[in-house]
């Protein structure tokens, strides 16, 4: 069966809401999905999902500097994940905060290590961003890329 391994780093809740909203998305199509937290997450966990999605906060415009460790951490398994599916989402303080561009820091990292990254025509083009806590239209925005990650997943891994 298709999975996907789906992390998130949340101070304050904001990024655990986004993250229950993607994998309610991945479920939604049947592909299983294990939700974990960054601190309970491993490197070693990579090579083993078809898909891996990652949250983060916005720090400074960017990812948090735990995820950015987790990311960095990854090079164990350079060229090990080339042709998995990535997608990332983000939280931020303030419109303009950088959510933005700290989801494109995660893709930019998951396309080198070869992995293949949807783009989204509606909701963000990158990925989902919320300005503090997702409202229920974030959080639709969430599950529809949620679902869209996991039928990718399911088409190439037939």
């Amino acid at each position: 069966m298709a999975s996907i391994l789906l992390i998130y780093h949340s101070g304050t809740g904001n990024t655990k809401a986004m993250a229950e909203a993607v994998a309610k998305g991945v479920r939604s199509v049947g592909v299983e999905v294990d939700l974990k937290p960054l601190e309970q997450a491993s490197v070693d966990d990579l090579p083993n999902y078809d898909g891996i999605v990652i949250g983060t906060p916005t720090y400074f415009a960017s990812m948090t500097a735990e995820v950015k460790r987790f990311i960095d951490d990854s090079i164990k398994y350079y060229t090990k994940l080339q042709g998995k599916v990535g997608a990332a989402f983000a939280s931020s303080g303030d419109l303009g905060g950088g959510a933005e561009t700290a989801v494109m820091d995660i893709l930019r990292a998951f396309l080198v290590h070869g992995m293949i990254v949807p783009g989204f025509e509606t909701g963000g083009h990158y990925g989902p961003v919320s300005v503090g806590a997702p409202d229920e239209g974030r959080k639709e925005v969430c599950e529809r890329m949620g679902a869209q990650v996991a039928k990718l997943v399911v088409r190439l891994s037939d």
